[in-house]
């Protein structure tokens, strides 16, 4: 069962798709999508990561940071990336702390959720019935933009 509307959002610190160090903290005061998904390069995932590389600049816009979280590594992370030419940081949880900590844990991968994380870092809304096709949109869509 996904955290509830109105949690504080659990804190981490973890690796980004160029190993650079990121924390849920370095985005205080932004509004935050981080969006949990099984594995990189497979049919769903590829659409639900293209959706947010399309609608990328809407969100950079608002001043809003779109994170995709896996279990994968980095280096999967750096191929899946550049195979689409995402435009957004994926992060590595392969320890799955992350994953673990918002409650998403499908047995070895993530759950397919999305969080919007407020710029005070409470959740403000969950998604966990996702069309992986428009999903970046119908986000957009509950922030009311």
């Amino acid at each position: 069962m996904p955290l509830a509307v109105g949690t504080d959002a659990p804190q981490f610190t973890t690796t980004d798709t160029n190993g650079n160090s990121v924390s849920l903290s370095d985005f205080a005061g932004k509004t935050v999508v981080l969006y949990f998904y099984p594995k990189d390069d497979t049919p769903g995932c590829t659409k639900q990561a293209c959706s947010f590389r399309d609608s990328n600049d809407r969100y950079t816009s608002q001043d809003i940071v779109v994170l995709g979280v896996s279990a994968d590594d980095e280096a999967s992370h750096q191929a899946f990336t550049s195979k689409y030419n995402l435009n957004f940081p994926l992060l590595a949880d392969v320890e799955q702390s992350i994953i673990k900590a918002y409650d998403v844990d499908g047995g070895g991968y993530a759950k397919r959720v999305t969080y919007i994380i407020d710029g005070d870092g409470k959740i403000v809304n969950v998604d966990a019935s996702v069309n992986t096709s428009t999903h970046a949109t119908d986000i957009l869509a509950q922030l009311g933009l």
